[in-house]
């Protein structure tokens, strides 16, 4: 089965117009041991990265048990989902799979013995997958969309959803010349169809794929500001859009702030992100992001205030 001609389309919400309301092709999705109507929820992933070089938080949850209290607080204050992460995508030192193994699957093993939220591996490698599908990871975040064509087969022997992202480069490469694209949205689509009929020929169902636009993901700021602006085009592929903006270099560039102060762009991105379509947004701030995604859901009316006392 292809998806040459999707056969989805866009609609606005009724009630509020403006708003991008995809037409999925599954909406209703069971991902490990929770179930979400993506019609009417945006679900919120939190970060752990087990890495000592992450962009975000420089190793501060790379020693086991701190990585282990993070996913679990992260369960804790709301957030839907747990990514985990043991590379970063930027070019770095190699690790090896068996190291990137060791330094994920004990996360993933305590986080689901301790938690029913979901639980996602931020990795593009096979091996990786596998180990921790089988120790109760429901997702793998495949940041080089199925770069490697072992990981489609992989996860449609599982259960496992699959999140397909748009990248350009090969892993941990640096491009040789700074990123050009002659029309960021339809190359980004183009990208994203083909790999999606690489899961389907693998027998990956659609009920188990989640297309990620890859923002920042070798692009610069302008592409990404764009690509963010055309996330509508990505939505009319019929699969929920995972949209990572949170403290990203197109939030920190767009604003001139450094890392450690883009929490209220980020927000302000993911919110942006939610009303074009989105529905799922990854982001370090549990809390807030929480928060925030819940009052996007009470304006479109798909979830009742905690309480209503104000002038009654």
């Amino acid at each position: 089965m292809t998806t040459e001609q999707p056969t989805t389309s866009l609609r606005a919400a009724s009630s509020a117009p403006g708003w991008v309301v995809p037409d999925l092709r599954d909406p209703v999705r069971t991902i490990g041991r929770r179930t979400f109507d993506f019609d009417h929820r945006v679900a919120v992933m939190a970060i752990v990265n087990r890495t000592p070089d992450s962009f975000h938080d420089k190793g501060a949850t790379f020693a086991l048990d701190r990585a282990v209290e993070a996913a679990v607080r992260a369960a804790d204050q709301g957030a839907d989902w747990v990514d985990i992460g043991g590379v970063k995508f930027a070019p770095g030192p190699e690790l090896s799979a068996d190291d990137e193994i060791d330094r994920v699957l004990p996360v993933v093993s305590q986080l689901a013995e301790q938690s029913d939220v979901v639980i996602s591996v931020d990795t593009f490698r096979p091996e990786v997958a596998a180990a921790t599908i089988a120790v109760g990871a429901s997702v793998v975040n495949d940041t080089t969309g199925l770069s490697d064509p072992r990981m489609a087969s992989v996860v449609a022997d599982s259960d496992a959803t699959i999140v397909i992202t748009h990248s350009t480069a090969p892993p941990r490469q640096q491009l040789p010349e700074p990123p050009r694209y002659a029309d960021i949205g339809r190359e980004v689509v183009d990208f994203l169809r083909e790999r999606v009929d690489r899961a389907l020929a693998a027998g990956i169902p659609e009920s188990r794929i989640i297309v990620d636009p890859g923002h920042d993901l070798n692009k610069n700021t302008v592409h990404t500001l764009e690509l963010t602006r055309r996330l509508p085009e990505v939505v009319a592929l019929g699969y929920p859009v995972l949209a990572a903006v949170s403290n990203k270099d197109f939030v920190g560039e767009s604003l001139g702030r450094p890392r450690g102060e883009r929490l209220p762009g980020s927000l302000a991105a993911a919110t942006v992100s939610a009303m074009l379509g989105a529905r799922i947004v990854r982001m370090h701030d549990v809390v807030e992001s929480v928060d925030a995604m819940r009052m996007v859901e009470a304006v479109l009316g798909w979830r009742e205030p905690v309480e209503a006392r104000h002038n009654t």
